[in-house]
């Protein structure tokens, strides 16, 4: 009987030890950045269409906007972008793309091929801008207020729910920067 009852409870044992890894992995997303409520970190960065175009991320305050990082190499940015798509249409607010460790020939292939709704990108080649942004990966959506202040970030993919909770978070930011 011990014979039949020990692999069944070995099995059982890995299947709970599989859905507590799968809500800790979901709960990931969720580690609030130490960014938030500070200073977007000041850094100065090649445009990606225009490399001899210095873009500095100081330059958008007096309004709203969002930064997404995201790279050609990304498969994870390639499943958010027709929300990513939305959010330039609808948001309001501008979308600036953080392009990251990518080659430039690869991004730019990237944007002809599945669009490119942002206001304009940045493009951080090493990395280090990201490191001072907390960045842990692609994607990552940050929204910054009119004042340049962190006010949100989300790991991972934009989904419906998550483009949904952005929209509102904009509309609140918007109101904000208005009073």
């Amino acid at each position: 009987m011990i014979r039949m009852i020990l692999p069944l409870a070995v099995f059982l044992a890995l299947v709970g030890l599989l859905v507590v890894g799968l809500q800790t992995a979901e709960d990931r997303k969720l580690v609030a950045s130490p960014l938030i409520g500070q200073p977007v970190p000041a850094f100065t960065l090649p445009g990606l269409h225009d490399p001899t175009e210095l873009r500095n991320s100081r330059e958008m305050v007096g309004q709203p906007w969002i930064l997404n990082v995201w790279g050609s190499w990304c498969w994870a940015c390639r499943v958010e972008h027709p929300y990513i798509e939305r959010l330039g249409r609808e948001a309001g607010v501008p979308l600036v793309g953080f392009n990251w460790k990518d080659e430039r020939d690869d991004a730019l292939e990237w944007l002809r091929r599945f669009g490119d709704a942002w206001t304009f990108h940045m493009v951080d080649f090493e990395g280090r801008a990201a490191i001072d942004l907390g960045v842990y990966g692609a994607p990552e959506t940050f929204l910054i207020d009119h004042q340049g202040v962190i006010r949100h970030k989300h790991i991972g993919p934009v989904d419906a729910a998550i483009f949904d909770d952005l929209m509102r978070r904009i509309i609140q930011l918007r109101s904000e920067a208005e009073a």
